[in-house]
């Protein structure tokens, strides 16, 4: 193996996320895998969640604030009559409702009031802090706390498909929107309940997750075939 500079590493890595893993154990299997001392990522995936994931390795972390604040892009569908405790399908389901008088011109409409400027309330199954502790730890011991609502921006919100009770979306949004909060709001509007059943964020700034790779693909890399995949500080910043 050639020997590499010492910042022959310094960058970002897209990485194409599964579901299952959460985002910290992405980064810790590539910190293990590559022996890094620093490698961070540029904005959370829910395990749940798939898609582009941007690892920052070495130098790259220093650009952490640049991903976490870029605007994201998802596709995903929800699931109408069903609300669950965590907005999703990973939750305990709240309440079941008959969702056929729901129609296409129905969800269109509701889906147009999120455009735009909105507050939104973080859900309680969340990373936001109170007092300094991650809301989703309050909810495991079955607390509910008063939250802030948040300014958040949703660029487009367009329906692809409509199978009821099935609604398959595409949302590009600001940092810090809960997609999944969303469609709850949805479902709650429609009278029926929904819960989130899968999501891909596909854009995080100027990436895209076509770039990205699988991470079981990159963890079977050795050093010198990792570092052709790494996109260097220098040429996000310019050059030093």
């Amino acid at each position: 193996m050639s020997l590499q500079p010492p910042n022959a590493f310094d960058g970002i890595l897209l990485v194409d996320k599964p579901t299952g893993p959460t985002s910290h154990d992405i980064v810790d299997s590539i910190r293990r895998r590559f022996k890094f001392r620093k490698v961070g990522h540029g904005g959370t995936l829910d395990p749940q969640a798939t898609g582009l994931l941007v690892i920052l390795i070495g130098r790259g972390t220093k650009l952490s604030n640049r991903f976490m604040n870029s605007d994201k892009t998802y596709e995903g569908h929800m699931v109408l009559g069903v609300a669950t405790d965590t907005q999703d399908s990973q939750g305990t389901v709240l309440e079941e409702s008959d969702p056929s008088a729901v129609t296409r011109e129905m969800v269109e409409a509701e889906m147009a009031k999120f455009r735009g400027d909105v507050m939104q309330t973080p859900p309680m199954v969340s990373a936001v802090k109170k007092n300094g502790v991650p809301l989703y730890k309050l909810a495991r011991k079955g607390k509910t706390v008063e939250r802030k609502p948040r300014l958040i921006h949703v660029y487009r919100f367009d329906l692809l498909e409509f199978e009821p009770p099935r609604v398959f979306f595409r949302l590009r949004c600001t940092k810090g929107t809960y997609v999944r909060t969303i469609c709850a709001d949805i479902g709650e509007n429609l009278g029926c309940g929904a819960h989130l059943a899968e999501l891909r964020r596909t854009e995080s700034g100027s990436s895209n997750v076509a770039e990205a790779l699988p991470i079981e693909q990159i963890l079977a890399m050795d050093r010198d075939a990792l570092q052709t995949h790494i996109v260097p500080v220098t040429r996000l910043l310019g050059a030093d």
